[in-house]
């Protein structure tokens, strides 16, 4: 399953990201918050942890616009304030816990996993660019009226593309978040998979979804 955490503290972002990483969440991490908002739009997050003090957007605003727009993936928001008032606004807001700063690991990630398992609205699983759709939970992939069968890095890259579309993702960052690789092992894997993802996808009389971007990496997105 996976988290969305919003923090701007980049070392604090880290440490959340390494410690659910650990439990066997995948997570994301952004810090601003309009960018939060657009990439928990398009759903297929178990739980989003916002914090409040956010730059671009702070998170109660981002929290009520995700509210107000039907989303209903559960929302653990971080605050260094732990004044009543706060905490009132935020669960007004739609949050459904709300924990103080500062706060233990442990704890974020016990509360991360009763959200989880209470559940959001269904249709936080899927991904959708032009017409394919990918069910996060189901792991399966369609394209019109076509499954698309995918073997398990293929997945991986897929939805990461997928929760990325309309942004360039560079070799570097497709190797750290795809292959858990820290550094460049000097082939040709990414090059690879993404051309078999094509062959996957890119079938006769569909348009192309996955562009190369020169010097750069790739970028996914419906140009039809």
């Amino acid at each position: 399953m996976n988290i969305l955490v919003v923090e701007d503290e980049v070392k604090a972002a880290d440490f959340l990201r390494k410690a659910l990483g650990a439990e066997g969440f995948g997570v994301d991490v952004v810090h601003r918050g309009d960018v939060a908002l657009e990439m928990a739009l398009r759903g297929g997050y178990g739980a989003i942890v916002l914090d409040i003090m956010l730059p671009g957007q702070d998170g109660l605003s981002v929290l009520r616009a995700l509210r107000e727009r039907g989303q209903t993936t559960p929302v653990l928001l971080l605050s260094a304030r732990s004044h009543l008032s706060e905490r009132v606004d935020g669960l007004n807001a739609g949050a459904d816990d709300y924990l103080a700063k500062p706060f233990a690991l442990e704890e974020v990630c016990a509360r991360v996993k009763a959200l989880c398992r209470r559940g959001g609205d269904p249709r936080g699983s899927l991904l959708r660019v032009g017409n394919l759709v990918l069910d996060t939970n189901s792991r399966i992939a369609q394209r019109g009226s076509l499954r698309v069968e995918l073997s398990a890095r293929e997945y991986r890259l897929l939805e990461y593309f997928m929760r990325h579309s309309g942004q360039v993702c560079t070799r570097a960052l497709l190797l750290e978040k795809v292959w858990d690789y820290d550094f460049d092992p000097g082939t040709n894997l990414i090059d690879v998979t993404v051309r078999r993802l094509r062959e996957h996808l890119e079938g006769p009389g569909e348009v192309e979804l996955i562009h190369t971007v020169r010097g750069q990496g790739y970028l996914m997105e419906d140009r039809g």
